[in-house]
């Protein structure tokens, strides 16, 4: 970039003619805005599951297999966030001339140029908060007040509106310089120069350390990336499946250890209370499911203890409800989960007692905690107090 200077030493505005850079083109700025929205789409579509899994009154429920199903889903969405991360650092640097533009002085140029400039405006600025957040999300690190699954949910429709808007806007230049050679200078501004690095070279540098933050990351949810992915730090923890919330954390140690502990199960007036050794003592049932987190992380375990539909028949229970799910935790968002029907009814949700052959740890739910197929691990209620069909 030239730097232009005021007589007496001030600055001066920069316009787009003073970056002579061959590489910031459209011819570039569209090949990698293409691989960036392929990342969004892929992002924003498996946010929504992950948002409807997690939704008191979902629009669609997930199917109780295939059982990986949710982990799937959720490796799929942090990666591809974290794809996008460079992406969009070269998507920026590529379009920055843009920013020092002149307006223009029609008046149906001026509109097209305002609404161009909003929808870049809310696209920029609601990409980088997506990514700057769910990257703080997948860190478990939380500087913010706000509820991030709702907030998150709000501004990815401003995002996608205003990208819809953005290509819509662009679509002529971008088809145009997409059906070109990437090295024509069509579109190109007029003090553009040769630069050491090619044009293809740059889109291929991208793409590649995209792919390179994948490989990074993804160890968190894919185990055998575990060994090369630096960031996929979500690792070990009791039987070797990690702990998002320990039982000192959610203040129930004293009463998960308490030798008066008893789990209810309750439908109308039927109700059955049982101690752990009861609870032992009930048919017990092994299934490999994993734990799979919003974080993005997840890992699998061999978990045994007795069916739900096993434990809703000891008090009558009829099939087709939902059951309410209450933990030992005084408070928290998650303290009370409602399980909907189809999943309680499936032969491999469990009340667990066991993992990988050993006694529930603690901090893993001791002394008993739901496991069912494709929920979130939020939603995998831990040191379960009180299991009651819904009826209303």
């Amino acid at each position: 970039m030239v730097r232009r200077t005021r007589e007496g030493g001030g600055l001066v505005i920069p316009t787009p003619g003073d970056f002579t850079s061959r590489l910031r083109s459209p011819a570039v700025a569209a090949r990698v805005g293409v691989l960036l929205a392929i990342s969004f789409c892929l992002c924003l579509v498996t946010g929504l599951i992950s948002h409807e899994a997690q939704s008191a009154d979902p629009v669609f429920v997930l199917p109780t297999s295939p059982v990986w199903l949710y982990r799937l889903n959720q490796g799929l969405h942090v990666t591809s966030g974290i794809a996008a991360v460079p992406l969009l650092l070269v998507k920026l640097w590529s379009v920055f001339p843009k920013l020092f533009a002149r307006p223009p002085k029609k008046v149906k140029e001026l509109i097209v140029e305002a609404l161009e400039r909003g929808s870049i405006a809310a696209l920029v600025s609601t990409s980088i908060f997506m990514l700057a957040s769910g990257l703080a999300n997948a860190a478990q690190w939380y500087p913010w007040d706000f509820r991030f699954r709702a907030t998150h949910y709000a501004i990815a429709w401003i995002a996608v509106g205003s990208m819809i808007i953005h290509i819509a806007i662009k679509l002529p230049i971008i088809a145009d310089v997409l059906r070109a050679d990437i090295d024509s200078d069509t579109h190109d501004r007029e003090t553009s120069k040769p630069s050491l690095l090619t044009r293809r070279n740059l889109v291929g540098g991208a793409a590649l350390a995209s792919a390179v933050a994948v490989v990074a990351s993804a160890g968190s949810s894919v185990p055998w990336l575990r060994k090369v992915s630096v960031f996929g730090v979500r690792d070990g923890g009791p039987a070797g499946i990690p702990i998002n919330k320990s039982a000192r954390a959610a203040n129930v140690v004293a009463s998960a250890l308490s030798d008066d502990y008893r789990l209810q199960v309750q439908y109308l007036d039927q109700s059955v209370e049982f101690s752990r050794k009861q609870l032992l003592d009930l048919p017990q049932h092994n299934y490999e499911l994993p734990v799979a987190c919003v974080e993005g992380w997840s890992a699998s375990g061999l978990w045994t203890g007795i069916r739900m539909s096993d434990l809703l028949d000891e008090v009558g229970a009829p099939r087709g409800h939902d059951v309410r799910i209450e933990s030992l935790q005084a408070s928290g968002h998650y303290r009370v989960t409602t399980l909907p029907a189809h999943f309680a009814e499936d032969d491999q949700a469990l009340l667990a007692l066991s993992l990988n052959g050993e006694p529930l740890s603690l901090d893993h739910g001791y002394p008993c905690r739901l496991m069912v197929p494709n929920r979130p691990g939020v939603l995998q209620t831990k040191w379960v107090g009180r299991i009651e069909v819904v009826t209303t």
